[in-house]
């Protein structure tokens, strides 16, 4: 059985080396504007690409660079440039769906990721997009047996792309859905002008509202006022049917989250797809999993349209449902390589020992570690707090740049 392709979202370096650091085996991200997620997350720059790119070589790891907005007239010129820096930088696939990109894409020789804007849910359209395209990621709005189905007609008749090998299918597997079909909202760009599809969405469906009878001015009495939020896409509890629909590439949303985000879920799903192929994939280890997908951003879990169940899984709120947040401390100082002591300042809140520290940082990425002993102003001190400078042993890398956290827990209402 060949392993399929984990790949992890980097809406920045701190997310991209949280990615690296945990076993992905490749990473999208966006450059500039024309990206599904321009505004959500900081994206990268021009001059960021060679360095994304030795990164991932450095690991193994495949590079894709997301163009996969609306593209107007004036955008053409960016996209040009774009996709020339990609070439240079060696950035492996560039994911579209405009056609311009598309064919850009190809004017370089560089391998086409066909976007889930596209909403391919048929093998006569798979056909169409082998042209230009070696991978594809099918419409969130098919099920399991669906997909296996275009999976195994691939295979029957040998569909291939330009690159001569048969074409790949690429599903989300986590994350972030909308209840728009394939992504394709409106609502933003109608009430704000701020449009989905250029990547600004407002966000609208993720709000509370009031549902009321023109005519008669009733106001309709709704369970869950967050009608239009959907809960979050989890697969790791049914990944050997995700595996057995012969899919190649599992895709986790997710390039607006923190890098602790990234981290946490690339672990998992990691680990999942593993233990899958190690024969070691259980009931147990799910469990566990689940319970270590909760402490990080997640507005709770459903398995989406994938299983053909009854749709319509809402959320509770608008915000995360994590178990667990981060509270700043403080940033770091200096770092003392022969003895593994990092030194930080701390500017807010407490720090005591047994308390669970993360440290972010765009060549750290996220790392999580437990307090075992600490030094405060130099004094062997069960607790430190703000203003006082505190060092303590890390068995990696800590920089000036770097950010430290204390996790916490975090009250979810039921």
């Amino acid at each position: 059985m060949q392993q399929i392709e984990l790949m992890a979202p980097a809406g920045n370096f701190e997310s991209l080396q949280a990615a690296l650091d945990n076993g992905a085996n490749s990473v999208y991200f966006g450059v500039e504007q024309l990206n599904m997620r321009a505004r959500a997350s900081i994206n990268f720059t021009l001059d960021d690409l060679p360095e994304i790119s030795r990164r991932c070589q450095e690991k193994g790891v495949r590079t894709y660079l997301t163009l996969n907005t609306i593209i107007y007239d004036h955008d053409l010129s960016i996209v040009k440039t774009l996709v020339k820096k990609a070439k240079e930088a060696n950035i492996t696939a560039v994911i579209a769906m405009d056609q311009a990109v598309i064919a850009m894409a190809r004017e370089h020789q560089m391998e086409v990721h066909i976007s889930t804007q596209i909403n391919i849910t048929n093998i006569e359209t798979v056909k169409f997009y082998a042209m230009f395209a070696d991978t594809m990621v099918l419409s969130r709005e098919l099920s399991l047996r669906q997909v296996k189905k275009i999976t195994e007609q691939i295979e029957k008749e040998q569909i291939k792309g330009p690159s001569g090998r048969l074409v790949e299918i690429e599903i989300f597997g986590h994350g972030a859905l909308c209840m728009a079909v394939s992504g394709k909202c409106y609502l933003s760009l109608h009430s704000h002008n701020s449009s989905a599809n250029r990547g600004a969405c407002k966000q609208n469906c993720r709000k509370k509202y009031t549902v009321i009878d023109q005519e008669s001015g009733f106001e309709m009495e709704i369970d869950n006022e967050y009608i239009m939020s959907p809960k979050d896409l989890c697969t790791i509890d049914f990944l050997e049917e995700v595996v057995d629909a012969g899919i190649k590439v599992l895709k986790i949303e997710g390039r607006g989250r923190a890098p602790e985000y990234v981290a946490q879920v690339i672990k998992c799903y990691r680990e999942a797809i593993d233990s899958i192929e190690e024969g070691t994939y259980s009931k147990e280890k799910v469990i566990g999993w689940m319970q270590e997908l909760e402490k990080v951003y997640n507005r709770g879990f459903w398995s989406g349209y994938y299983l053909g169940q009854k749709l319509g899984e809402w959320s509770k709120g608008s915000g995360s449902h994590a178990t667990q947040k981060k509270v700043y401390i403080g940033k770091g100082v200096h770092y003392y390589p022969k003895t593994s002591i990092a030194e930080f300042k701390i500017e807010a809140y407490d720090l005591s020992l047994g308390d669970t520290i993360l440290i972010t940082g765009p060549t750290t990425g996220s790392k999580e570690i437990t307090v075992d002993t600490m030094l405060v102003n130099d004094e062997k001190l069960e607790k430190g707090g703000k203003g006082d400078s505190v060092t303590i042993p890390i068995p990696f890398r800590v920089r000036p740049s770097d950010k430290l956290y204390k996790i916490v827990e975090n009250k979810v209402e039921a």
